[in-house]
């Protein structure tokens, strides 16, 4: 499975006819899994003709590698079979839970930071590696509140899970950012905890205070990239290097070109990231 470059963009139905009637500068796209779980129809043969011409990684949000219910063999074949047909570069999904005694809760709800949890999370991201006979990606999830009886802060239970199970990481840079305000800890410092082998893929994507005021951050996904992310993401890209990255927006689509306008600002932020730690 060869490796993702460059720069890329969430793949999404509102733009399937500008991406394939043009010729947009992006270097590759990222699906969402469960949306191509169907036999046949329309989001298929728009897959099959996008993946003619771009690189793909896949990208879920229902596997539950943190979830106290077995894995989903029935969930695990789908994904196998997708890959099979679209050859990802790339298969990720989130560090989190999201289903309990078989009640899918469509949420990515954090998990508690100790040892018991790693091995946990190993040995289950062991068996999709299995499977799937290729590496599995794991993003850090934005949260809104911590367990109290944490023995790791997250950087560092985003560490041992790589080490005990071989897995990668995507990193949301957006994510990273909204936690650290939420729970009052310091980003580049996070950053800097990671194993910076591991780091396959970033996200960036935007946020929003909570309307209700309570002073959190709201990892919404629906709106540009601020300046606080662009400033993190140059650092990370300092950190770890010509990590693909690609811009990821999951509501309030806006045009295609609109998108492909923010893809030139990561290009350029990277560009500038490089140019400075090369000074």
């Amino acid at each position: 499975m060869h490796a993702l470059q460059g720069f890329g963009l969430g793949l999404r139905p509102q733009h399937y006819d500008a991406l394939l009637n043009g010729t947009p500068d992006v270097d590759w796209l990222e699906l969402l899994s469960e949306n191509y779980f169907v036999e046949g129809g329309r989001p298929l043969h728009m897959l099959d003709r996008i993946a003619e011409r771009w690189p793909l990684a896949m990208h879920g949000v229902s596997m539950n590698i943190g979830g106290s219910d077995p894995l989903d063999r029935d969930y695990l074949k789908q994904l196998r079979m997708l890959a099979r047909r679209v050859r990802p570069r790339l298969i990720s999904d989130h560090l989190c839970w999201t289903r309990h005694e078989g009640l899918q809760l469509h949420d990515l709800l954090p998990l508690p930071q100790d040892a018991a949890v790693v091995r946990h999370v190993a040995a289950r991201v062991r068996q999709v590696q299995d499977t799937l006979n290729t590496q599995l990606v794991l993003e850090n999830v934005s949260s809104y509140l911590q367990f109290s009886d944490d023995t790791l802060d997250e950087a560092h239970f985003l560490a041992a899970i790589v080490e005990a199970s071989g897995c990668g990481l995507l990193l949301d840079v957006n994510n990273v950012y909204v936690n650290a305000h939420n729970h009052g800890f310091d980003a580049r410092a996070f950053l800097d905890a990671l194993p910076a082998h591991a780091v396959r893929q970033i996200h960036l994507a935007g946020h929003e205070p909570d309307a209700l005021g309570s002073g959190l951050l709201i990892d919404t996904h629906d709106a540009p990239v601020c300046d606080g992310v662009w400033s993190l993401y140059a650092y990370a890209v300092r950190r770890f290097g010509g990590v693909p990255t690609m811009i990821e927006r999951d509501d309030h689509i806006p045009p295609l070109q609109d998108l492909l306008e923010e893809l030139d600002i990561a290009r350029a932020v990277a560009a500038g990231a490089r140019l400075e730690q090369a000074a």
